[in-house]
């Protein structure tokens, strides 16, 4: 993909800007005692999606591990000490935060090279959206109930989870083969591969276990994808 180089202050501002935003917006909602839940996931899906400014401004491998780490200590303190507070509002035992932030950081080491950016982009993107309206949609409409492994989900979570995360991969897949600096690949082979791996990632989802699945969930669609697509090639 064409990255726009604005240089890293520009970019910088840029980021900041995004996030104050997405801030900002979960604040006025917790403010107006929405869900917490819901406020959980407006910050989820926010985060997640600053990989498309990361990607079509090529940040620096460097300074994008170190902010993502960074973040992952500050969403570990934030246990103990009462910050991030829209984060970690919702009552349960999970580090969700700290897996989500981690991930990103891994991601961020192994796939921010040339070439390799889109593997990163679908683990993110996979996480930001397929576990958010697994989530979301789930909690709100799912009506039809599973237990595996001691913890229960609905088929209509888990739908949303497979149908978001194949149309993130699918997405990411074709921009990297057709704007981007992959081989090409035909279209029956993005749409096969994007659903087998959203397939993986919907049942590693259901192992949620305080949060476990924003780990597993981005670094399995991550190298699966990096293993298949180009096996397709």
């Amino acid at each position: 993909m064409a990255t726009v180089d604005v240089g890293l202050g520009g970019q910088l501002a840029c980021y900041g800007i995004w996030l104050g935003l997405v801030f900002a917006i979960a604040e006025g909602l917790r403010s107006r005692q929405v869900d917490g839940e819901l406020v959980r996931k407006v910050i989820h899906i926010g985060i997640g999606n600053i990989i498309i400014l990361a990607w079509l401004f090529d940040i620096p491998r460097t300074v994008a591990v170190i902010v993502s780490a960074a973040f992952s200590l500050i969403a570990l303190l934030s246990y103990r000490v009462k910050i991030l507070q829209s984060l970690n509002g919702v009552d349960r035992q999970s580090y969700g935060t700290f897996f989500y932030a981690a991930s990103i950081a891994i991601l961020f080491a192994v796939f921010w090279h040339s070439g390799w950016h889109a593997y990163a982009a679908i683990g993110v993107l996979v996480m930001t959206w397929g576990d958010a309206l697994a989530a979301l949609i789930g909690r709100h409409w799912g009506r039809h109930r599973y237990t595996v492994a001691g913890m229960t989900k609905s088929w209509e979570g888990s739908l949303a989870m497979w149908l978001a995360s194949a149309v993130a991969i699918a997405a990411v897949a074709a921009v990297h083969s057709y704007w981007g600096s992959g081989a090409w690949m035909p279209v029956w082979a993005i749409a096969l591969g994007s659903s087998a791996i959203a397939a993986i990632a919907t049942a590693l989802e259901v192992f949620s276990w305080r949060g476990l699945d924003n780990i597993t969930v981005p670094l399995a669609s991550a190298a699966l994808s990096f293993w298949l697509f180009r096996a397709l090639n």
